[in-house]
């Protein structure tokens, strides 16, 4: 399925592209664990889909043996902060997100429904019944930094890539330029349950049932193009590296409307339906 060990760990797989970096796909959505194993900080991307809060805590404690400085949130989609309060209170650490994502995450503003209209399958289908409404936080919740460093990751920074929600980010280091893209882009078809079972990796757009701004989602694919990640780690799908990413987001981010924006749907502009079909 990839060319990096994926090993089933009780209710999680996980896969260790690299020494510092491993992702648990928690049902449909991976978390992400960005740090060396016995020594120094570490800190958890993103908290997946809710009651995995002890499979994830389990697995930090076998490979790290102490709490994270801190989490950090890519976006607040439901799928994304599903075990984030019950694990920032069961280790006592602060959790991070983009400002403009904070309305969703402090019970103040709900995210657009998801569109079934996108087609694609049965993930899309269903999109109506997953969860849109904010939730709260509490008070551990915070603004990232302004200036784009990352709390507990001196390496890496934060990379505005909205679009699929407003307030976005993806996660970059330049030293061997290590990409952690939330759903900027996807390495599995997510509007298809076929697909997601299988993890066939082929890299994607944002998934479309849950993508309401497809002009800040072509710009944010193209910014992460132009910084040439050379190993990238997704919401959704496994890990994609060298040549195979090069060339796969080059030709997203050159074809966007025709590869990622989907044929119709409620989020969809009509001038970029009549581009497609040009």
């Amino acid at each position: 399925m990839n060319e990096h060990s994926i090993l089933k760990t009780g209710a999680v797989e996980t896969e260790e592209p690299a020494q510092d970096l491993l992702s648990l796909r928690t049902m449909m959505v991976n978390v992400v664990m960005v740090g060396t194993p016995g020594s120094g900080d570490w800190v958890l991307v993103d908290t997946g889909i809710g009651k995995f809060e002890g499979s994830i805590a389990e697995e930090a404690e076998r490979r790290f043996s102490r709490p994270p400085v801190c989490i950090v949130l890519t976006h607040g989609h439901f799928d994304h902060v599903g075990n984030a309060k019950e694990l920032a209170d069961r280790w006592g650490v602060n959790i991070y997100i983009h400002q403009t994502e904070l309305p969703y995450v402090t019970g103040l503003k709900d995210y657009p429904p998801g569109d079934p209209t996108v087609g694609g399958g049965m993930m899309a289908r269903v999109a109506p019944v997953y969860p849109n409404k904010a939730i709260d936080l509490g008070e551990r919740v915070l603004p990232l930094p302004p200036d784009g460093s990352v709390p507990g990751l001196p390496e890496w920074r934060w990379i505005p890539t909205p679009g699929h929600s407003p307030g976005h980010v993806s996660l970059f280091r330049e030293r061997d330029r290590a990409l952690i893209a939330g759903d900027a882009i996807i390495t599995v078809q997510q509007e298809s349950a076929l697909a997601v079972i299988r993890q066939e990796k082929e890299l994607h757009g944002p998934p479309m049932y849950f993508t309401p701004d497809w002009d800040e989602a072509r710009s944010s694919v193209r910014r992460l193009a132009d910084l040439n990640p050379q190993l990238v780690l997704t919401g959704h799908g496994v890990s994609m590296a060298g040549q195979e990413l090069t060339d796969s987001l080059q030709r997203l981010a050159r074809d966007f409307n025709e590869l990622a924006v989907p044929e119709h749907g409620r989020y969809v502009r009509r001038d970029l339906r009549s581009q497609k079909e040009e």
